[in-house]
């Protein structure tokens, strides 16, 4: 890809919506290359760099001025600009319409009508006018500015949908990015390709070109290191450094001890056999157990598997002379739910032991190639380089491993138990055709025994949780509904032949309110 066409892009403004990632992946979806900026760090910005704009939603009121500190001069740029919910109520104010607190809000699935054509919604609406969209406020427009028109309305907002063509201004109340808005693609379609005229620069093969080409523009001829666990995301960050530096790459593989069954023995072979990289693998189990013990809390747990994680790392990075960078397989959802890639009001969910926690002193330069993918995008990409589909299909894994899936205290036999009953789980999935249609499943053992019945005797053994989701980044998720029959076949086989499990459960929470992982 040439230079300056990746340099051209749809910029993203987040105001703190939870769906400003799914825009960027809308847009990217579409073969367009798409940036997220923070709205208080947007200072300038260089028109012949953007085909257009979009102004996320978010919490705040338009008249909070303090809070916004949003540069206003960018909304004069000569460069079409669409405003979704708050982005909707911005550009209403900025031109002079108004803005209040509705007496009835609209959150979830509301019809609006069409009442003037607009290149923005071109074949949006069906033959009687209406169009099934996704709301999500408490603020509306009350009075256009002027020069604007209003394009669309609903029982509870006059101006749903406004626009002045003349200077390539667009808003909308609702939002077209989750999958709830129907034809919701198709707007954003119509706004990137119809108004803002942009042109695709963005694919698999486009990322593999130019995310090589970046890893040796930043790496040159010095040696680089990999914290390689054999996930999606690190195996994908490996082979991809592979194919861009060969042989001054080193990967450094940490056995913890908290890894699924068997998956020491697969990495080693895939990365080391296989693809012939350079490996080296330490057996640190005994050592991550030792400072495991008696802990309960999630993120101490978190915290102490990073640090020692980090330690061991480091040990092992020393006893290689001349490397000046490590490779980390951060993902953008790692970054905005650690600490918000883009500095937003997105609350800090859970730590990443692999966000930030680089120590100083190792005097490292961080190579992140995946930070601004999310993990389909990642998944093609593997598939761009010849990665296996086993290891690309893999479900996502957390970074501290059993430990999080198991609440309460670590311990060898618990960890034991659960690399079996996960085991069983995911080869039940497997064999049925079902683990391609769930974004991610696993066993948790929950620090709860109950007393149950097995012949003749009385048994007092722990409850195992499945869990399984389906997703499309994991920012949201929904449990995955299982044939009764399948749940009561896993369960029968988890309670056969695993000793300590009596008691199988499934997990029906969506994410939110609960997140994927338990801790």
């Amino acid at each position: 890809m040439k230079k300056n066409n990746r340099a051209k892009k749809i910029l993203i403004i987040d105001f703190g919506s939870q769906y400003t990632q799914l825009i960027a992946r809308r847009v990217r979806e579409l073969g367009v290359f798409s940036e997220i900026s923070n709205h208080k760090q947007v200072k300038k910005v260089n028109a012949e760099e953007l085909f257009g704009i979009i102004l996320s939603g978010g919490p705040l009121n338009v008249y909070e001025d303090k809070k916004i500190n949003f540069n206003k001069k960018i909304l004069n740029l000569k460069v079409p600009i669409l405003g979704l919910c708050f982005g909707h109520q911005l550009i209403s104010r900025h031109y002079g319409g108004k803005v209040i607190t509705a007496k009835n809000r609209e959150f979830g699935l509301a019809t609006i009508k069409k009442k003037l054509n607009s290149k923005l919604t071109k074949k949006f609406f069906d033959n009687h006018k209406h169009r099934n969209v996704w709301m999500s406020h408490a603020d509306h427009v009350t009075k256009l500015p002027k020069g604007f028109k209003g394009v669309a309305s609903t029982k509870g907002s006059k101006f749903t949908i406004i626009e002045n063509d003349a200077i390539k201004r667009y808003g909308v109340q609702f939002h077209p990015e989750v999958t709830h808005t129907e034809k919701g693609i198709l707007l954003l379609k119509n706004f990137i390709f119809d108004i803002c005229k942009s042109k695709k620069n963005w694919s698999t093969d486009h990322q593999k070109k130019t995310l090589i080409k970046d890893v040796q523009n930043q790496v040159g001829d010095k040696k680089i290191i990999c914290a390689l666990s054999g996930g999606v995301d690190s195996s994908v960050v490996a082979q991809l450094l592979n194919k861009a530096v060969g042989k001054q790459l080193h990967c450094i593989f940490v056995n913890t001890g908290l890894l699924r069954l068997h998956e020491e023995k697969q990495v080693v072979n895939t990365f080391k056999k296989k693809l012939k990289m350079n490996l080296i693998y330490v057996n640190a189990a005994d050592e991550f157990l030792k400072k495991l013990k008696n802990i309960t809390e999630p993120e101490k747990k978190r915290k102490i598997i990073g640090n020692l994680f980090i330690k061991i790392f480091e040990h092992y990075a020393k006893k290689l002379k001349n490397v000046k960078f490590l490779a980390q397989g951060t993902l953008y959802p790692d970054l905005i739910e650690s600490k918000s890639v883009t500095g937003s009001q997105t609350s800090k969910i859970k730590s990443h032991h692999n966000v930030g926690g680089l120590p100083k002193k190792m005097k490292l330069e961080l190579c992140e190639p995946l930070r601004l993918l999310f993990k389909d995008e990642v998944r093609k990409l593997g598939i761009k380089l010849n990665l296996s589909k086993e290891i690309i299909s893999r479900h996502p894994f957390p970074g501290p491993g059993l430990a999080i899936r198991m609440p309460g205290k670590v311990s060898k036999d618990k960890i034991e138990i659960l690399k079996q009953a996960d085991n069983i789980f995911i080869s039940e999935l497997k064999k049925e055709k079902l683990y391609d249609k769930i974004w991610q499943a696993y066993a948790a053992l929950l620090p709860v025994k109950t007393v149950g019945v097995m012949g003749d005797n009385r048994t007092y053994e722990y409850i195992c949780l499945l869990r399984a989701i389906t997703s499309q980044d994991g920012m949201t998720a929904d449990f995955f509904d299982f044939p009764k029959n399948f749940i009561q076949n896993v369960s029968n086989k988890i309670i056969n032949n695993i000793r300590g499990i009596n008691r199988v459960v499934y997990d029906v929470t969506s994410k939110p309110p609960s997140t994927i992982e338990l801790e």
